[in-house]
């Protein structure tokens, strides 16, 4: 009796402090680890057709990568040194194709596509890192999270990080690189060059690690 009566105790700690945990803040805090707790238990992740036209809000809300997928990645990202307490995650939508789309349309009503090739595109890519950089400068290291960066501050840095992105998805476009694969292929491979059990906690590169 003493057992099942310290079963019921610890069983209703639990449901209260779960209760207490689960506010819509806490969903985009909670920290998650492997398939299962994105919620994907093992599946593919959904497809995104390109050239839809569906509105945001008539999409689902699960994880979408462009094509098939051999690996989905959860979109947690665990903080660089950090104990896997709190995760930052970007919000699901607009996904890559997304953007490439709005900028398509975007450039076409304009008649820009007649400016915006490779190399153009490349060089307002590094004028919009060189507008990132000098946000940056004379700050010295600057600590995860933003400390101390005033609210204004904080959106230009989105103006301009969002200006970058915008660029890299249409030299992308423009160079035929269907950049959500290429990622799912480059990061296999950086696995295969600084695996875990060898390079965890160095910061060399991979070509000066022993075998």
């Amino acid at each position: 009796m003493v057992v099942a009566a310290a079963q019921i105790r610890l069983f209703t700690d639990l449901k209260k402090l779960l209760l207490q945990k689960k506010t819509p803040q806490s969903y985009n805090m909670m920290a998650t680890n492997g398939k299962d707790a994105c919620g994907l238990k093992g599946d593919e992740p959904s497809v995104s057709l390109n050239g839809g036209n569906e509105a945001f809000a008539n999409k689902s809300h699960s994880p979408v990568v462009n094509g098939a997928a051999t690996e989905a990645p959860c979109r947690s990202k665990l903080q660089n040194g950090g104990t896997g307490a709190e995760r930052f995650t970007f919000s699901p939508e607009p996904t890559v194709e997304d953007i490439r789309r709005m900028q398509a349309e975007f450039t076409d009503e304009r008649d820009w596509n007649q400016f915006h090739q490779p190399r153009n595109l490349l060089l307002a890519m590094v004028g919009e890192v060189g507008e990132v950089s000098e946000l940056f400068q004379w700050r010295g290291e600057v600590a995860e999270g933003l400390p101390g960066w005033t609210e204004s501050e904080r959106e230009q840095l989105a103006q301009e990080l969002s200006d970058v992105m915008i660029y890299l998805v249409e030299l992308a476009e423009k160079c035929r690189v269907d950049l959500p694969q290429a990622v799912l292929r480059k990061m296999a491979l950086n696995r295969l060059k600084y695996p875990a059990s060898k390079v965890h906690g160095s910061a060399k590169k991979y070509t000066e690690y022993e075998d």
